[in-house]
């Protein structure tokens, strides 16, 4: 028995003819069949390819395939098509627009072998309507265009949003620095203004005159705390930090030198002071006394009008403590989170009272001395800020 030899194309039936049997399933097959010499001419088209191309095989026969091309499809068939038919024998797949005889077109995919027979090159080609995946591709284009005008949109307003946030940020620095500046040049005339306050106290007759001197004192001091906070807040925003001078000191007398001049500033609240343990502290004791100036502010304004607000120092082998106590309504859960933030306040009926930046100012002395600070708050109890230090490091 020979072998079979697959590299060897099967023997071609002569020109015109076709095994019997196979006449209705040629001409019925479900693609377009032809049969052309080596130039493109027809000589045999089954009846699928007549119909898909509106024309019969009389009128097909003997015209030249690449004449029922589109202009570019004769364009690919002379550069690409005939070419690499020649070269390996066969092409699969290649894409052609067929003209129909009513003028329009129809898009074909092409499958083409070519055979020899009796000294003579035949072209055998298959054709398959190609409209499904003609509308596939358009759809597919349509949607890569979409998703590329998409992509594109994004990345403009992704540089829009880039571009937006860095012009806020500039802003935001260009603010805090103005407000280090205005408060820095507001600090010295009311420094002079509190001073020459003091110097009337001592002078001035008792009666109204005192009492409007110790308000003038008062606003004063209220406004000197407030540049200070406001100063403090722009060296933290801008990344300076907080300075303090670190000092071993009586963290009870630092304290309590300040709690006795809050009760001048609030004469009409009771405002006590609790020392608890002895040891050393180190700590910077101006910073301490703007942290309680701070604490016991906020503990006025937003305590029950009249109640008594206790400080408390406690000071152990394990570090050091500061609290403020006061009674009144509770702090809501949602609002305790953001309560360091800069700018955050109570309620509304208490905006007027601050600016927000008290408790973030405790927050940041807290931080630059290595500790830290927190809050409880209850209805029953009222609310406590407590800012714990670490114990001084060994020399």
């Amino acid at each position: 028995m020979p072998s079979l030899n697959r590299s060897n194309p099967p023997v071609p039936v002569a020109e015109g003819t076709l095994l019997p049997g196979c006449a209705a399933l040629y001409d019925g097959a479900a693609c377009g069949l032809l049969l052309t010499t080596a130039d493109g001419t027809i000589r045999r088209i089954n009846a699928t390819a007549c119909r898909w191309l509106g024309l019969d095989a009389d009128e097909l026969v003997g015209q030249r395939f690449q004449d029922l091309l589109t202009m570019g499809g004769r364009i690919f068939h002379q550069t690409h098509w005939a070419p690499l038919l020649q070269l390996q024998g066969s092409v699969a797949e290649v894409k052609l627009d067929l003209k129909r005889a009513r003028g329009d077109v129809v898009p074909m995919l092409m499958n083409a072998a070519m055979r020899t027979h009796a000294g003579t090159v035949y072209h055998e080609l298959a054709l398959f309507v190609a409209d499904d995946r003609h509308a596939y591709e358009r759809e597919l284009m349509a949607a890569r265009k979409r998703a590329e005008q998409l992509l594109a949109e994004q990345a403009r307003a992704h540089a829009a949003l880039e571009e937006a946030k860095a012009a806020a940020a500039d802003r935001a620095v260009f603010a805090e620095q103005m407000i280090g500046i205005v408060s820095h040049d507001l600090r010295n005339p009311l420094s002079t203004i509190r001073m020459g306050t003091q110097v009337l106290e001592m002078t001035a007759p008792a009666g109204i005159q005192q009492d409007v001197l110790a308000n003038i004192n008062r606003a004063g001091l209220r406004a000197l705390r407030l540049i200070n906070d406001l100063l403090d807040f722009t060296h933290a925003r801008i990344g300076q930090g907080l300075s303090v001078d670190v000092q071993q000191v009586d963290l009870h007398v630092v304290v309590g030198v300040q709690v006795a001049e809050l009760r001048q500033a609030y004469p009409a609240r009771t405002l006590d002071h609790q020392a608890e343990g002895t040891g050393a502290c180190a700590v910077d004791a101006d910073r301490m006394a703007q942290l309680v100036g701070n604490l016991v502010s906020n503990a006025m304004a937003y305590g029950t009008p009249g109640s008594e607000v206790t400080v408390t120092t406690t000071v152990h082998p394990q570090g050091s403590a500061v609290s403020v106590h006061n009674l009144g309504p509770a702090i809501p859960e949602a609002l305790r989170e953001s309560l360091f933030q800069p700018m955050v306040r109570g309620t509304q009926a208490q905006f007027d009272r601050s600016i927000g930046l008290g408790l973030y100012i405790v927050a940041e002395i807290a931080r630059a001395h290595g500790g830290s600070v927190d809050v409880s708050s209850s209805e029953q109890y009222g609310t406590k800020f407590t800012v714990r230090l670490p114990a001084p490091t060994p020399t």
